[in-house]
C-alpha cells in the first residue's frame, strides 16, 4: 500500500486527529483569554461538523480571513505577536484552523507534528506531576494517530493505542539517558526573559496595612526545609526576609545603606538544614534567624538578611546553618541607630503622645518594650485578617479606634511606639512557623505563614526580636495562623483541614510533589556533576558527555534490536527449505517470485522450463505435504527433492 502524504485522507482517521488536537490544546484554556478559547472551540466544532456531514471544507480565502482575525485579536490582547503567551495563543488557533483543511495525508501529518510541538508549550506554565501525566497520554494519542495514518486502518482502536503505547515505552530508556547525561543549563528552561517569571507571589520590599494579610490568604508553598537533626519548636522558627527601616507615616520600606558585615555571636549550638526555595523574583533567601554559614555565592546584609547575588527566578536548594539564640550587632553604628529613631513629624500624634508619657515614667528600654506588649495583650485588641480601613493616621486609628489588625498592624504600631519613646526599632518581615510533613520529614512553609515582627536595639544585647503578635495572639506563633483566627475568617482551605484521613492524603500528595521537585525538576548542573562523579567522570566536559551519550544510546539501540530479533516469529522449517529452493532457482535464471504459490510456479515452468518442471513439481508437492500434511517424515522427502534440484 502506498503511503505518499499527498494521498486523500481516510475518513476514519479524522477522529484520531480531532482527539489528538484536543488533548494538546485543552490545558491551555486555563491560560488563554476567554475569547480565544471560544474561537478555538468554535473552530473545533465546525471542523467536527463538516467531518460528520461529509461537508465541503472552507476555501483558502475563508481560512485567510480567519487567520487575519485571529492574528488581530492576539495583537490586541497581548500587544505583540511574539513572546510566550502570544506565541502559544497563535499555535492553539493554528491547530484549530488546520483541522479545517484536512484534505490529504500531508495535512494530517502537519496536525500531528504541530501537536508534538504544542506539548512542549505546556511546560511554560506548569511542570507538575499531573501536567507530565497528561502530556504523556497526549503524546501516546498523537503517536496512535500517526500509526492510524500509516496503515492502521485495519486495526481496532484498542490495538492502535496498544501499539502506540509500546512505541512510547521503547522511547523511555532513551529519554532517561538524555535526561541524565545531556548537559544541564542554569536558569529556567521553559521560559522567556520578558515574561517567563510573571505572576509569582511572595513578600514585597515594602509593607503597608493589608499587604501581609492579603498574602496570608494564599495556601501556596513558599519554601520547604529539611533539618539534619530534630525540628525546632514552631515558635522558634522565624524565617527572616527584608528588614524595613524607612517610614513615611503609612508605608514601611527598606533603607539603602553602606554594606557592613553583621556581628553575630551564637549563644546556642548551630542547626544545619537544607531549604528548597520557590521562585519569588527577589534576592532574599528567607533564612532561619540567625543565619550562620552561607554558601560562597550568598551574602549576609548588615540587617542579617541572607541574599543572593541575583533574583530567585527558579526553584533553588541551599544548605544553611542557623543559631536560634544569638547576639546581633551589640556595637551598632550611630547612624544606624539614628535612622531607626526617625518618624514623620506630623504623623500619628496620639501614638507619639502616648509614647512620650511612657518615656517620662520609664527610662529603661526593656520596661518601655514591656509597656507596649502589655498594651497589646489587654482587652480590646483582636487579631484578624479582616481589619477595617484606616485613615490618615493609621497607627492612631489602629491603637485608639479599631484595635483590630493583622501582624503588620501590630508590628508597625509597636515600632512607632518604640521610636517615639526613644528606643531604636525597625520592622522585620518574613515567615513564621511551618508545618512538618510526617511522610517525608520536610517542614512546609506557605504564603499563609507570612509574618511581620519587630526588632529593638538594647544596649549590651544588640538587636533583639520582639513579636507583638505573640502578645495579642500567642497561638499564632505557637500553633499557626489557623489556630489564631476566629471562626469565619477567610483562610486557605489547605490549612483548615480537620479530617485525619484528608490530612494524611494531603501530606502524602505533598510528599510526592516534593520528591518530584527535588529529584526530577531539581536535577540541576550541580546534581548532574555529582552523578557523573559517581560514574567515574568527575571533570566531564561536553566532549565526554557526548561520548557517554553515544555509548549509552548505542547500547540501548543494540538491546532494542536484539529484543526485536528475539521477538520475530520463527520461520517454519519447511518454509525455510522452500525459500532456499527459490534462491537456487533464481541463480539458475528462473523467475521465481516469492508471492507465487508452489503449484502455480510448477505449472508455469512446464511451459517455460520443461527440463526443470518435474523436479519443481516434486519439490512443490513435497513442500505442501510437509507444511500442511502434518506428517513428520515429509520433511525428509522435501530435503531429498531439494537435493535433486539442479
Amino acid at each position: 500500500m502506498s503511503t505518499r502524504p499527498t494521498e486523500a485522507l481516510d475518513h476514519g482517521a479524522a477522529p484520531w486527529l480531532f482527539a489528538a488536537a484536543l488533548a494538546t490544546t485543552l490545558p491551555h484554556v486555563e491560560h488563554q483569554p476567554p475569547w480565544l478559547s471560544a474561537l478555538a472551540t468554535l473552530l473545533f466544532a465546525w471542523s467536527g461538523w463538516l467531518w460528520w456531514r461529509n461537508g465541503r471544507l472552507p476555501g483558502r480565502w475563508v481560512l485567510a480571513a480567519l487567520v487575519a482575525v485571529a492574528c488581530g485579536g492576539v495583537m490586541v490582547e497581548f500587544r505583540t505577536l511574539f513572546g510566550r503567551d502570544a506565541g502559544v495563543a497563535m499555535l492553539v488557533v493554528f491547530m484549530a484552523m488546520k483541522l479545517l483543511e484536512l484534505r490529504s495525508r500531508r495535512d494530517a501529518v502537519v496536525v500531528v507534528t504541530l501537536g508534538y510541538f504544542l506539548l512542549l508549550t505546556h511546560y511554560f506554565y506548569s511542570q507538575s506531576i499531573p501536567t507530565g501525566l497528561w502530556l504523556l497520554g497526549a503524546m501516546t494519542l498523537l503517536t496512535a494517530a500517526l500509526v492510524r495514518l500509516h496503515g492502521g486502518a485495519a486495526s481496532t482502536p484498542a490495538a492502535t493505542l496498544r501499539y502506540a503505547g509500546l512505541l512510547t515505552l521503547q522511547a523511555v530508556p532513551f529519554m532517561l539517558v538524555l535526561y541524565l547525561l545531556f548537559p544541564r543549563v542554569s536558569g529556567p528552561l521553559w521560559g522567556l526573559p520578558q515574561d517567563a517569571h510573571s505572576g509569582r507571589s511572595g513578600l514585597s520590599d515594602l509593607m503597608a496595612p493589608g499587604n501581609i494579610a492579603n498574602l496570608a490568604l494564599s495556601g501556596e508553598i513558599a519554601f520547604r526545609v529539611r533539618f539534619t537533626a530534630t525540628v525546632p519548636p514552631r515558635d522558634r522558627l522565624y524565617w527572616r526576609g527584608p528588614v524595613l527601616e524607612a517610614y513615611d507615616g503609612k508605608t514601611w520600606r527598606q533603607q539603602t545603606s553602606r554594606p557592613r558585615p553583621p556581628q553575630i555571636e551564637a549563644l546556642s549550638p548551630t542547626l544545619a538544614y537544607e531549604t528548597t526555595l520557590e521562585p519569588h523574583q527577589q534576592r532574599w533567601l528567607l533564612a532561619l534567624d540567625a543565619p550562620g554559614t552561607l554558601p560562597a555565592d550568598l551574602a549576609l546584609e548588615s540587617t542579617l538578611t541572607a541574599t543572593s547575588r541575583v533574583p530567585i527566578v527558579q526553584r533553588q536548594r541551599f544548605s544553611l546553618t542557623a543559631a536560634l539564640d544569638y547576639r546581633f550587632n551589640p556595637d551598632e553604628e550611630r547612624p544606624v541607630l539614628s535612622r531607626n529613631l526617625l518618624l514623620p513629624p506630623a504623623a500619628n500624634p496620639r501614638t507619639r503622645a502616648l509614647a512620650e508619657s511612657w518615656r517620662q515614667e520609664e527610662s529603661s528600654p526593656e520596661r518601655l518594650v514591656q509597656k507596649a506588649l502589655t498594651l497589646f495583650s489587654g482587652a480590646g485588641f483582636t487579631y484578624t485578617l479582616q481589619p477595617p480601613l484606616l485613615g490618615e493616621h493609621p497607627v492612631d486609628d489602629f491603637l485608639f479606634v479599631t484595635q483590630r489588625g493583622f501582624c503588620e498592624h501590630y508590628a508597625s504600631a509597636f515600632v512607632v511606639l518604640m521610636r517615639a519613646a526613644g528606643v531604636p526599632a525597625r520592622v522585620v518581615t518574613g515567615y513564621q512557623g511551618g508545618e512538618a510533613n510526617p511522610v517525608d520529614g520536610f517542614v512546609v512553609v506557605r504564603q499563609s505563614d507570612a509574618h511581620a515582627w519587630a526588632e529593638v536595639w538594647l544596649a549590651g544585647r544588640g538587636w533583639t526580636r520582639v513579636d507583638p503578635t505573640a502578645a495579642v495572639s500567642p497561638s499564632r506563633v505557637e500553633s499557626g495562623i489557623a489556630a489564631a483566627m476566629p471562626a469565619g475568617e477567610p483562610l486557605p482551605a489547605l490549612i483548615q483541614l480537620r479530617s485525619d484521613w484528608l490530612r494524611t492524603l494531603h501530606f502524602r500528595w505533598e510528599a510526592i510533589n516534593n520528591a518530584w521537585n527535588q529529584y526530577v525538576l531539581g536535577y540541576n548542573p550541580q546534581r548532574q556533576r555529582e552523578l557523573l562523579t559517581r560514574l567515574g567522570l568527575p571533570d566531564a566536559d561536553w566532549r565526554k558527555l557526548a561520548a557517554a551519550l553515544a555509548i549509552a544510546c548505542g547500547g540501548l539501540l543494540l538491546a532494542v534490536t536484539a529484543w526485536a530479533l528475539y521477538q520475530r516469529p520463527r520461520r517454519d522449517p519447511a518454509a525455510r527449505l522452500w525459500q532456499k529452493a527459490l534462491r537456487r532457482l533464481a541463480r539458475s535464471q528462473v523467475n521465481s517470485p516469492p508471492w507465487e504459490t508452489p503449484l502455480a510456479l510448477a505449472r508455469r515452468l512446464e511451459d517455460e522450463h520443461p527440463a526443470l518442471a518435474p523436479a519443481v513439481r516434486e519439490l512443490a508437492e513435497a513442500y505442501l505435504q510437509a507444511r500442511y500434511g502434518g506428517i513428520p517424515d515429509d520433511l525428509t522427502r522435501l530435503r531429498a527433492a531439494l537435493a535433486r534440484l539442479p
